[in-house]
C-alpha cells in the first residue's frame, strides 16, 4: 500500500508539471517587486488569483505590458478589479492588470469612446488581435485603488489563454525578483472527530492541540488519543524577507506513518473552483472567529483540482493496537518548509465534552434537492447547494423566513419565494426580498416574489419608498468656475441600493466615474460639452426598485484661454 500511494502522488506530481517560460515576461512595474498578497492566499469566498504588488502606498505608478501581445479585454467596474486590462500574448498566456487608476494612450481613447457610446461608466469590451496591439514594456496604465481594493496596489495575474485557468506567477520567473528565506508559520493545529461515535482526547468536538517547538525548528503536537475516524486542520501563513504581510502558503501535505494522505498545492486552478475555499477551510470557525483553519480531509469529496488525496480523502481511522504518527508539512514556493508531528494512539475513554446538541427539525442531504415551506414562504435548495449534509433550522414567523444561519457555507444559489398578503398592489413594485434590509435581486409575478442567494439567514419583504440622496461636494450654483477641472457628488441609497446614475451637461450625457468606497461620482470637464457662459448640469440616480432622485444646478464658465 505504501508503494502504491507514493506512486500515486509521484505520478500526480509529474503530470502536473508544465514548463513555463522563465524569461519571457518582464515585471509590470518598474519598482522593486514586493507582495502584499500572493497567489492562492485565502480570501472571502475565493482563493486569490494572482499577486497584489505594492505601489509604495500611492497611486499613479506606471504600469507596463509584460510582453508583446494585444489588449483582448477591458473591464471597468465599480467592484472587483475596478479598472482592469487583459493582454493576450502569442505564447499562450494572458496577463491581467487590476485596480488601475486610469488607462493610457490608445487604450484610454478606446475606453473613453466606449463609455460615451454605451452611456455607462461600467463597461466590458472584448477586442480582436488587430485593434489594440501592445509591445513589451509599453506604458498601458497608471496604478490605482479602484474597485474592491482596500488600498493602492496593482493586482496582477497570468492566465492560460485557452482554459482561462489562473497560474501562479512564480512559475514565470518572478521568484527571481523576490526574496524569501523564511519558513511558513504554523500557528495552530486542530483535530476533528469525524465519526458519529468518535472521541478525541475525551471530546466529541474539535480540539486545539498543544504545540512544542523542537530544536530543529519543527513542532511536536500533544498526543492524540482517539477511536474511530479523525482528521486534522492547520492555521498557517507565510512571510517573505521584505514585508510584514501575512501571505498564503504554497503547499500542504499530510503524511500518516510516512505515506502521503492529503496534499494541495497552489499552482493553477479555474475560476469555477474559487468558492471551494469554503469547503477547504473550517467555515463555521471562520464565521465565528475569523480564523481560517485549512482542513486536511474531506467528509464529502468536492471537485477542487489542487487537492490530491487517497481513497479515504484524508480521513484517518484510529483502530485498536495501532499507534501512528501523522506529520503535516507546510512549504512556500521557495522550498522553505515547516512541519508538525502528531502522535496518535487508540483510546476508548468516555467523553467529557459531548458533541453540540442538535436542535433542528430538518435534515438536508447535500446531494439531493430540498424544499422547505411554511405559510406563505418557501426555500428551495438544488442538489449541490451545500458541501456536506447537515441539520438545518427552518421557520417562518413574524413575516420573516429563517433559514439556519451563515455558519454553513453555500456553494451555489438557492431560491427564496414569498407570497405577499400585507401590501396593496400599488406598493408591490417597491418591495424586494432582503436579508435584513440588504437587497437581493428580486423578481415579482403578481403577489409572488422570488430571489436567489448564497447566504443563509433571515429574509423578508422590504418596502422601499425612499429615493436616493445626491449631494454636491462643493456648490457651484450660479458661480464662475472657469479654472475648475472636475466636479464631484456623493450618491447613496439607504435601502435597496443604487441601480443606475446618469449625468447630463447642457442636455448631453457625460461620463461620471463612480468610486464605491467613497460613494462619489466625478466628472472631468471636457470643452466639447461646455458652452461659453451659463452651463446646466443634471444628475439622475435610480435605486433598485425604481425610486429616483434628480439634482440640477447651473454654473458659468469661460472657454477663452
Amino acid at each position: 500500500m505504501r508503494i502504491s500511494l507514493l506512486a500515486l502522488f509521484f505520478c500526480n506530481f509529474i503530470s502536473a508539471q508544465t514548463q513555463y517560460p522563465k524569461d519571457y515576461f518582464r515585471p509590470p512595474l518598474d519598482i522593486p517587486m514586493q507582495l502584499s498578497g500572493n497567489f492562492g492566499e485565502l480570501r472571502p469566498n475565493h482563493f486569490h488569483a494572482g499577486f497584489d504588488l505594492k505601489t509604495n502606498q500611492r497611486e499613479g505608478l506606471n504600469v507596463y505590458a509584460i510582453a508583446d501581445g494585444y489588449v483582448s479585454r477591458i473591464k471597468i467596474s465599480t467592484f472587483g478589479n475596478g479598472k482592469c486590462i487583459y493582454i493576450t500574448h502569442p505564447n499562450g498566456y494572458t496577463s491581467v492588470y487590476g485596480h488601475l487608476q486610469t488607462t493610457i494612450g490608445p487604450i484610454q481613447e478606446y475606453v473613453q469612446k466606449t463609455h460615451y457610446a454605451e452611456k455607462s461608466f461600467e463597461i466590458e469590451m472584448y477586442l480582436k488581435p488587430d485593434e489594440l496591439p501592445v509591445t513589451k514594456g509599453q506604458l498601458i496604465a497608471l496604478s490605482g485603488n479602484t474597485g474592491s481594493s482596500e488600498g493602492p496596489h496593482l493586482h496582477f495575474e497570468i492566465r492560460d489563454s485557452k482554459t482561462e485557468f489562473v497560474i501562479n506567477p512564480m512559475f514565470f520567473g518572478y521568484d527571481q525578483k523576490l526574496n524569501d528565506n523564511k519558513k511558513p508559520t504554523i500557528s495552530s493545529v486542530f483535530v476533528y472527530p469525524l465519526g458519529e461515535n468518535t472521541v478525541v482526547n475525551q471530546s466529541k468536538q474539535p480540539l486545539l492541540l498543544n504545540l512544542s517547538l523542537q530544536k530543529d525548528g519543527t513542532y511536536l503536537a500533544g498526543k492524540v488519543k482517539a477511536n474511530g475516524k479523525i482528521g486534522f486542520g492547520i492555521n498557517a501563513v507565510d512571510f517573505d524577507d521584505v514585508s510584514n504581510n501575512r501571505n498564503g502558503v504554497f503547499k500542504v501535505t499530510g503524511f500518516l506513518n510516512g505515506d502521503p494522505k492529503y496534499n494541495y498545492k497552489f499552482d493553477t486552478y479555474s475560476f469555477d473552483e474559487m468558492r471551494y475555499i469554503n469547503a477547504l477551510i473550517d467555515y463555521p470557525r471562520y464565521k465565528k472567529s475569523g480564523q481560517r483553519v485549512q482542513k486536511l480531509f474531506m467528509k464529502t469529496p468536492f471537485a477542487l483540482s489542487i487537492i490530491k488525496t487517497d481513497s479515504l480523502h484524508g480521513i484517518i481511522p484510529v483502530e485498536p493496537n495501532l499507534a501512528s504518527t501523522y506529520r503535516i508539512e507546510v512549504s512556500d514556493y521557495f522550498g522553505n518548509l515547516n512541519s508538525v508531528t502528531i502522535p496518535i494512539e487508540y483510546d476508548s475513554e468516555t467523553p467529557i465534552v459531548n458533541a453540540e446538541p442538535i436542535t433542528s427539525k430538518y435534515f438536508v442531504h447535500a446531494s439531493k434537492d430540498s424544499n422547505f415551506e411554511k405559510d406563505n414562504m418557501s426555500v428551495f435548495f438544488p442538489a449541490g447547494t451545500f458541501y456536506d449534509d447537515f441539520n438545518m433550522n427552518f421557520d417562518v414567523r413574524n413575516n420573516k423566513i429563517y433559514i439556519h444561519d451563515d455558519t454553513v457555507p453555500v456553494h451555489s444559489n438557492f431560491t427564496i419565494t414569498i407570497k405577499d398578503s400585507l401590501y396593496p398592489e400599488s406598493m408591490r413594485d417597491k418591495l424586494y426580498i432582503g436579508k435584513g434590509t440588504g437587497y437581493n435581486g428580486t423578481i415579482r409575478k403578481g403577489d409572488v416574489f422570488t430571489a436567489k442567494s448564497k447566504i443563509l439567514g433571515q429574509y423578508g419583504l422590504v418596502l422601499d419608498t425612499i429615493p436616493p440622496v445626491i449631494k454636491i461636494v462643493k456648490s457651484v450654483e450660479g458661480k464662475w468656475i472657469s479654472d475648475q477641472k472636475k466636479i464631484d457628488f456623493t450618491i447613496g441609497d439607504s435601502l435597496s441600493g443604487i441601480k443606475s446614475y446618469n449625468g447630463y451637461l447642457n442636455g448631453s450625457w457625460v461620463l461620471f466615474e463612480y468610486e464605491n468606497k467613497a460613494r462619489r461620482i466625478t466628472h472631468t470637464f471636457d470643452p466639447q460639452y461646455l458652452v461659453e457662459g451659463e452651463n446646466f448640469l443634471k444628475i439622475e440616480v435610480i435605486d433598485n426598485v425604481g425610486n429616483s432622485a434628480i439634482f440640477e444646478t447651473h454654473f458659468f464658465r469661460s472657454q477663452q484661454k
